[in-house]
C-alpha cells in the first residue's frame, strides 16, 4: 500500500513527500513539503481523495483499509471539533438550553459524542437526514 501511495502523490506531481505507514493501526501518515499553498487550500479534498483510492485498492485486493492523514489535517479537524463539542457543553449546562452544532458527517458526529459522553451535565443526540445530520447537546 505504500509503495501505491506512494505513486500516487508522485503523479500528482508532488516530490517533496514522506509516507508513514502503520498497518497494525490501519493508518497511515502523509507530509507534503512543496506548494504548501495549493496543499493547504486542497487539504479536505486530497484527504478524501487519497483515502478513497486506497480503500478501492485495498477492497479490490481483499485487503485491510487504512487511512491516511495529510499534513495533520485530520488530527486537526478531530482537536478542533472536540474543542467546540466541549465549547458548545459549557453553554447548554450554563444557558439550561440545548445547543446544536453545524452538520458534520458521521465521522466528526463521532467525535462529539464520544468526547462529550463522559460529561455528567449533558447528553448528545444526533438529528436530520444525510448531509444535514447534525448533533444537538442537551443540558440534563
Amino acid at each position: 500500500m505504500e509503495n501505491l501511495i506512494k505513486k500516487i502523490i508522485e503523479f500528482m506531481g508532488f516530490g517533496d513527500f514522506r509516507v508513514e505507514l502503520k498497518p497494525e493501526e490501519k493508518r497511515g501518515q502523509i507530509f507534503i513539503y512543496d506548494s504548501p499553498n495549493l496543499v493547504k487550500d486542497n487539504l479536505p479534498i486530497l484527504v478524501e481523495s487519497i483515502n478513497h483510492l486506497a480503500h478501492m485498492v485495498a477492497k479490490k485486493n481483499n485487503e485491510s483499509s487504512v487511512f491516511f492523514d495529510i499534513n495533520n489535517y485530520r488530527q486537526e479537524r478531530e482537536n478542533l471539533i472536540a474543542e467546540l463539542a466541549k465549547a458548545a457543553a459549557k453553554k447548554a449546562v450554563s444557558t439550561k438550553e440545548s445547543v446544536s452544532l453545524p452538520a458534520m458527517n458521521s465521522y466528526e458526529r463521532r467525535i462529539v459524542h464520544v468526547t462529550l459522553a463522559v460529561h455528567p451535565e449533558v447528553k448528545t443526540e444526533s438529528f436530520g437526514i444525510g448531509k444535514e445530520r447534525s448533533v444537538v447537546i442537551k443540558p440534563l
